[in-house]
């Protein structure tokens, strides 16, 4: 069998710019095919070279490995992958009167997905098994009606509906139970439970209890002993109760809340935060941090310096700390003037973490979801040494347009992260911000 015709029998993976400037490692996802890059999504990727950000870092970084790939062969023919497959460029050639008036009508050679698409198509009429692999719902949709098979890219394993959620109900005989409030501990149950996961143990006669799992010394112990009300924030549920924990336990450097609107993420994250670091002096400063994506059309340049800027988009954890401060009892209009004026509390945008380091801090992540996988790594990655990360967001609330709830930061950091000691997550299901706020929850 000749060159030619094993590519031809090998299918063929034409991949989209989308997924490369979500995933320039793509490449190397599919090793077993011939993997074509139409001249479109070249030109594409030089456009997007030049941005600021994520998307132009990989845009950068597909080009230098299109053109690392490109000095050691003929790229047109197909240059094998150290991995397994091929690489190899097609350029779409000006449809044919047959074409014009085949499925192909309507297609525009000025609009850059339907070069794609024509593409594709010319591809399958020579004879190819043809899969356009692509992240943009319309590109398929069309694809698939003028008879060129499509696939939904997926970077990561992880996957929002596998998603860990922290904690497991556990049905026990009531001895057991018995035995975990006198002893204060007790082996691990039978099951597949992760370090920091948290079980509710119920048995006969309404009997339940609350453990933690601790997978250094293989036994489930119990939540910490008082401290179930921080800063006049109480939990109201088993979710909110055990997202404290996690909060309040030094050990468990890196924390991820997962949840819709008013299930309590930013307040408790935010009350345990001002115990760790204005009571405990366990930290020096809380530093709040946002994904800076606007929900619907945005309203422009805010005035201000940097903090001033920064109140409009942290409006939400303002809004929790008037709340918190209301809470104590006392004047919280001079508390949170005390907050505020002590430089133990921090805002900042997370355009500006990149580089940097963190070390003896609190620092809370908003709005997670709109990261990319990188994106969270990198912060992450900035942890110096006494330092606790707490991470929220809601996967089913993105705003960045190249990522949904499987592909994101958060939900690729939690399925990663779960094994880890030094890691623990809740998924919070039920809302507490108020009747009505549980009710458009459910039903809106």
């Amino acid at each position: 069998m000749d060159k030619k015709s094993t590519l031809k029998d090998r299918k063929s993976c034409m991949l989209d710019a989308s997924v490369l400037l979500h995933d320039p490692s793509a490449f190397h996802q599919y090793v077993m095919h011939d993997i074509v890059l139409p001249g479109v999504v070249l030109e594409e990727l030089d456009r997007k070279k030049a941005m600021h950000g994520e998307m132009g870092r990989n845009a950068r970084k597909a080009m230098k490995f299109i053109d690392e790939v490109a000095r050691q062969g003929d790229i047109q023919k197909g240059i094998p992958l150290a991995k397994g497959g091929s690489f190899r460029i097609v350029i779409e050639k000006e449809p044919s009167k047959k074409d014009k008036d085949s499925v192909l009508t309507g297609l525009s050679p000025d609009r850059t997905r339907h070069r794609l698409l024509s593409s594709a198509h010319q591809l399958k009429e020579l004879g190819h098994d043809v899969m356009l692999v692509s992240k943009d719902p319309v590109t398929k949709i069309i694809a698939e009606t003028i008879g060129v098979d499509t696939a939904t890219f997926k970077s990561n394993q992880e996957t929002y509906e596998g998603l860990y959620k922290g904690i497991f109900t556990v049905d026990v005989t009531k001895d057991v139970i018995d035995e975990f409030y006198k002893e204060g501990e007790i082996a691990i149950p039978a099951g597949n439970y992760y370090p920091n996961s948290y079980l509710v143990l119920k048995g006969e006669a309404n009997s339940s209890a609350i453990a933690k799992v601790n997978a250094r010394d293989n036994k489930l112990e119990p939540l910490l002993k008082g401290r179930q009300n921080v800063w006049g924030v109480k939990p109201r549920n088993v979710e909110q109760k055990c997202a404290l924990d996690l909060l309040l336990r030094d050990d468990v450097k890196l924390v991820s809340f997962i949840g819709n609107a008013g299930t309590g993420k930013t307040l408790l994250a935010l009350a345990a935060g001002l115990q760790k670091v204005f009571d405990d002096n366990v930290y020096n400063r809380i530093i709040i941090a946002r994904s800076i994506m606007p929900l619907g059309k945005d309203i422009g340049f805010l005035p201000g310096n940097k903090e001033e800027k920064l109140q409009s988009w942290l409006a939400p954890f303002f809004d929790n700390l008037d709340y918190i401060c209301e809470s104590g009892g006392e004047d919280g209009a001079e508390t949170k003037k005390w907050i505020l004026e002590s430089n133990k509390f921090q805002v900042e945008a997370i355009t500006y973490m990149r580089g940097r380091s963190f070390s003896n801090a609190y620092i809370i992540i908003d709005e997670a979801q709109n990261l990319t996988p990188h994106e969270l790594k990198t912060l992450i990655s900035r942890v110096g040494e006494n330092t606790k990360i707490v991470i929220l967001g809601d996967p089913t609330q993105i705003d960045n347009p190249y990522l949904d709830r499987d592909s994101n930061g958060l939900v690729y950091t939690v399925g990663r992260m779960k094994k880890e000691s030094l890691f623990g997550s809740i998924y919070f299901e039920h809302t507490e911000r108020s009747k009505l706020a549980a009710l458009a929850a459910k039903v809106l």
